[in-house]
């Protein structure tokens, strides 16, 4: 159960990311209240698992899934400049973060 709240943790935290972008600078209401509404969940729910997993692993595949989240995103929805060598780095992130799930212990 600790694991799931660390990619549901990951997934917000891609939604949180996002919707930075999206507010120009807190500059637009909507997407700047979603920020808050993602940051806090994802802050929330990694803190949560916290309390059984082992820091180390836990925060990396957070921060993993966040980033390789974020990049497909915004390659696929925003323009970002999509490349080989982007695709095959974003790949590297996602199984660095399997292995990692897979090493993590819980309490």
């Amino acid at each position: 159960m600790a694991w799931l709240l660390v990619v549901v943790a990951g997934l917000l935290e891609t939604g949180f990311a996002v919707c930075l972008k999206l507010s120009h600078g807190f500059t637009r209401l909507w997407p700047t209240i979603a920020f808050c509404v993602f940051a806090l969940g994802s802050f929330g729910l990694l803190t949560l698992s916290l309390k059984k997993l082992d820091v180390g692993p836990a925060y990396a595949v957070w921060t993993g899934i966040g980033a390789a989240g974020t990049a497909i995103y915004g390659m696929v929805f925003l323009d970002d400049v999509v490349s080989a060598l982007k695709l095959i780095s974003i790949s590297l992130v996602i199984i660095g973060v399997i292995g990692l799930q897979l090493s993590g212990s819980s309490h």
